[in-house]
């Protein structure tokens, strides 16, 4: 489906058209990771077991989600769950990028996967520690990042360039 546009002057623009049968496996994949992603900022990811239990100023035991906790990990992480629906409109209206598709989305993903692993493993937040444990939506954001990642590694492997050793043409 082509659409044909007037603009100033009387100029026509023609927009490129939508195809998803040129969407694999892969982005399909890697879209069910950003949304599960998404889904995951919004659970909860920790819960303070303590009425003595202090995470980022809120006192009391409860539970909050990675966007209440996060101030900025969590629009980054918004921004990684939209990489790889910007790969399959990429995809479906066939534009000519300078490197392999879902390599960009495959980096994006495991930077995501390394920060969700780092606020919930390296440093979780609260005091005292003990107090705080992990909850299902940290859980959940987690495996999305993580299959954001092997769905843009495999769009990224069925558009992989073979290439040559130094010194040949």
């Amino acid at each position: 489906m082509t659409a044909t546009l007037c603009g100033r002057r009387g100029r026509r623009y023609r927009l490129r058209s939508v195809d998803t049968h040129k969407l694999s496996r892969g982005e399909y994949i890697a879209m069910g990771g950003g949304l599960l992603l998404i889904i995951g900022l919004f659970l909860p990811w920790y819960d303070v077991d303590s009425a003595l239990g202090l995470i980022n100023g809120m006192k009391g035991e409860g539970t909050y989600s990675g966007w209440d906790i996060h101030s900025v990990i969590r629009w980054l992480l918004l921004l990684a769950a939209i990489a790889p629906f910007a790969l399959a409109w990429i995809v479906a209206r066939d534009h000519a990028l300078s490197w392999p598709r879902g390599e960009l989305t495959m980096v994006i993903s495991l930077t995501a996967a390394v920060l969700i692993l780092y606020v919930g493993v390296v440093s979780r937040p609260g005091e005292p520690q003990s107090a705080v444990s992990l909850d299902i939506g940290w859980f959940v954001a987690l495996l999305g990042a993580l299959l954001m990642f092997g769905g843009s590694l495999s769009r990224q492997q069925e558009t992989a360039v073979a290439r040559k050793p130094p010194g040949v043409i």
